[in-house]
């Protein structure tokens, strides 16, 4: 489990395919604070360490979650934002994120807002996803709030403290993203979808 604050980026420093899995090793600064078997989410993906160094870490992705996700496209040298899960007494500063990402999205626009950024992204309607307005949803892991909900895309304000400590600095149009739905929304629509069957 997640809150959708971002502790900092992880750099990838090597990528490796076996079969049908890839494993990402990435550069962060807490390495010496990780256990093998440890859940760590990337871009809002939660994934186990499966190795470390000093200074390094591994991590594996399977098939699924490299169809599902922006995650098979990463290179050396891009920035990943992470997030070690919440322990049972820390405060949820973001919302309930986890790690789960239903799908992507595609960047449509980036506009300036005298000081920060409203960023549009567009996905295509599947099941249960769906944005509100005000309501939460996480892009690439990061817990943000919507201030443009269509059926078919929203809009996100971003902060400098965000841009800069995420990987957002490196979003622009046609950037393809993660997005995890808010839990407690998609199981209210999924309940309003039974009930209207009945």
């Amino acid at each position: 489990m997640f809150s959708g604050i971002i502790e900092q980026t992880a750099t990838v420093v090597a990528v490796r395919s076996e079969r049908q899995n890839k494993h990402f090793t990435l550069r962060a600064d807490f390495c010496r604070e990780l256990k093998i078997d440890q859940s760590i989410a990337h871009n809002g993906v939660c994934l186990t360490v499966v190795d470390l160094t000093e200074d390094t870490y591994t991590v594996t992705a399977m098939k699924e979650t490299l169809l599902r996700s922006n995650l098979g496209a990463l290179q050396v040298g891009d920035l990943v934002n992470v997030e070690r899960s919440m322990k049972p007494d820390a405060l949820l500063d973001g919302h309930i994120v986890q790690g789960h990402v239903d799908q992507t999205a595609v960047c449509t626009a980036v506009e300036d807002a005298e000081g920060s950024w409203y960023f549009t992204f567009r996905y295509e309607p599947q099941g249960d996803n769906c944005t509100v307005e005000k309501g939460s949803v996480s892009v690439n892991g990061v817990s943000l709030t919507v201030c443009d909900s269509r059926d078919d895309g929203f809009r996100v304000a971003i902060i400098p403290y965000t841009y800069e400590h995420t990987n957002f600095c490196r979003i622009g149009v046609g950037s393809v993203v993660n997005l995890e739905f808010d839990i407690v929304g998609k199981f209210i629509a999924r309940l309003m979808r039974n009930y209207m069957k009945r």
